[in-house]
């Protein structure tokens, strides 16, 4: 049986890279587990870990914005983008270029790539001579990593070492996006919002996360979901649906009455978004750890800032009727 270590060691991370290992890693936005993202025989270790569908593409985490052009062809206003939000959570969906195996982007010929925004991340990306796939260093569809000991949780002799880099910062996945002739794709909705990408470049923003076949990584439609079943509305309604059950609610910054069976999580009680984003994660994982609720209730986040990655997450996590 594998042993899983956690450390600081760059210099470790960077060997059992080298050596064709995966290694979980910290990012600003969740945690994630890296390979190289060039070599099919690293790819399939990080599928088999998290037990992720092969036909979910991985994103390449670089060093820098000017390593953009070896893996990957931009456009202006795509390069526009990455020196406006790189190192940050902005992934761009780019046309790939050969060296990138089609394992990595689940036999797609455009590629997902960005820069992280963590010091230890960075240090270790320019230790090695290779782009790092790294999704979420968790088993497919739950919810993601937000420090190492939710990767541990998960992963635990599944892989030998996580990098301990703190908590993640914004505790949400990057936004995806791609810069078409007259507007922006959106495919994911993450730190960096639809307002932020118009005023960077003039062009018109759009959603682009319904398509039949996964484009990005991130459209799964049952994903980041806890095992408790999960419900999103009006809170009050949904509470008096599930009246008589043992019932997590979790609110944004509003207080309510105290009832026998009804526990309470705030996010955020100054009514900080970015708070509450950096905490659901690890609400929804406190929550699942204590195996005695019975339904999870949380109401539907201002649509403003980093609040639509927020409902976007909770909307996936949602309980689905099999």
């Amino acid at each position: 049986m594998m042993f899983t270590e956690i450390g600081r060691n760059i210099e470790k991370a960077a060997r059992l890279l080298q050596n064709g290992e995966v290694v979980a890693i910290p990012t600003e936005t969740v945690y994630g587990l890296a390979g190289n993202a060039l070599s099919e025989a690293a790819v399939t270790k990080i599928y088999a870990a998290k037990k992720r569908p092969s036909f979910n593409p991985l994103i390449l985490h670089i060093a820098n914005i000017d390593q953009i052009i070896c893996y990957a062809t931009p456009n202006a206003i795509s390069l526009k983008l990455a020196n406006a939000f790189m190192p940050g959570p902005l992934t761009l969906l780019l046309p790939k270029k050969n060296n990138v195996p089609d394992i990595t982007t689940a036999g797609s010929n455009k590629v997902a790539i960005r820069v992280p925004n963590h010091p230890l991340a960075l240090e270790l990306l320019y230790q090695i001579n290779f782009p790092l796939a790294a999704p979420s260093a968790n088993q497919s569809g739950y919810i993601s990593p937000t420090t190492a000991q939710h990767v541990y949780e998960g992963l635990n002799h599944k892989i030998s070492y996580i990098l301990d880099g703190g908590t993640s910062i914004v505790g949400l996945e990057s936004t995806i996006c791609e810069v078409m002739n007259d507007h922006i794709l959106l495919h994911r909705t993450g730190g960096i919002s639809a307002n932020m990408l118009q005023d960077a470049t003039g062009l018109p923003v759009i959603d682009g996360a319904s398509h039949e076949r996964l484009q990005t990584p991130g459209q799964l439609k049952s994903h980041y979901a806890p095992n408790t079943p999960l419900y999103r509305g009006n809170i009050e309604t949904l509470i008096d649906q599930h009246r008589g059950k043992k019932m997590a609610v979790i609110s944004f910054y509003k207080k309510f009455a105290l009832s026998d069976n009804i526990d309470y999580y705030i996010l955020s009680e100054t009514a900080n978004l970015s708070e509450a984003a950096n905490k659901l994660f690890s609400t929804l994982r406190e929550i699942d750890a204590q195996e005695n609720y019975e339904v999870i209730i949380t109401e539907i986040f201002p649509e403003e800032g980093i609040g639509p990655a927020i409902n976007d997450r909770l909307n996936r996590a949602q309980f689905i009727h099999k």
